[in-house]
């Protein structure tokens, strides 16, 4: 599945978690890092309008579909994708890294998120070594001097897998830096999922979320801000259809 934007193409070339983990595995243990990124429609919105998120996402190595308009979009275009949420990750991930003896970095959010959410990993995966945690301030800028001396400050740590939790743009933009920035390390962009391991905010029940409607659920939890987003998202939905109909073999 594949999408389009001034000349640059988005591929979701992990079609699902198992696939994904083995991918991950092999680069643990070949010394590869990379860049996850989880796409979803409200990324599809931004690709459209945000030049260097676009060029952010091109640097992406490993892409899956968060969001289960991607998935019906990948069945139109006959290349059917699995849906992976981002904060479906977070746990199958920390169990290969400590299975792999690969030590984990947290960044993002708030020191206090990151300090409850290392706890609720450590409790879930006994093995597992988180080596840092790095909450950057308020107005945080991906390309900056500060965002270099992170990467660095992560690299030297020793981790091999990186969670950020900055939100879409940020997050993707720090992990393509990171490919250049920090090569050894794999980035992993997953929004809100190290609040939700924090409890910081509640995610749809999973009865929500097995009918596809955890967005109309997070939309009543805050239409002020949700309901312009996806209004935006649905108004590209058409043409996304048609352009998916056209990558038909």
């Amino acid at each position: 599945m594949n999408f389009t934007f001034d000349g640059k193409t988005i591929n979701v070339n992990m079609p699902d978690q198992p696939v994904l983990l083995t991918e991950v595995k092999r680069r643990f243990r070949s010394g590869e890092g990379f860049a996850l990124a989880t796409i979803n429609l409200d990324h599809l919105v931004k690709l459209r309008s945000d030049p260097a998120f676009l060029d952010a996402y091109s640097r992406q190595d490993l892409i899956v579909a968060d969001g289960n308009p991607i998935v019906w979009l990948s069945k139109l275009a006959e290349k059917p994708v699995a849906l992976v949420p981002g904060s479906d990750l977070v746990l199958p991930l920390t169990k290969l890294a400590a299975d792999e003896a690969m030590p984990v970095a947290l960044l993002g959010t708030t020191d206090a998120a990151l300090e409850a959410a290392a706890a609720s990993l450590q409790s879930q995966v006994p093995n597992l070594k988180i080596v840092t945690r790095i909450a950057p301030p308020m107005g945080f800028d991906p390309d900056s001097e500060d965002a270099r001396r992170i990467l660095h400050q992560v690299e030297a740590s020793g981790a091999r897998l990186c969670f950020l939790a900055l939100g879409a743009p940020k997050q993707e933009r720090l992990a393509a830096r990171g490919r250049i920035e920090a090569p050894s390390v794999g980035f992993a962009s997953v929004g809100a999922g190290l609040d939700f391991l924090a409890g910081n905010q509640n995610r749809a029940p999973e009865w929500v979320r097995k009918i596809a409607m955890e967005w109309a659920w997070r939309m009543l939890s805050a239409p002020g801000r949700l309901v312009p987003r996806y209004a935006k998202c649905f108004a590209i939905l058409p043409s996304e259809a048609m352009a998916a109909i056209k990558q038909r073999r």
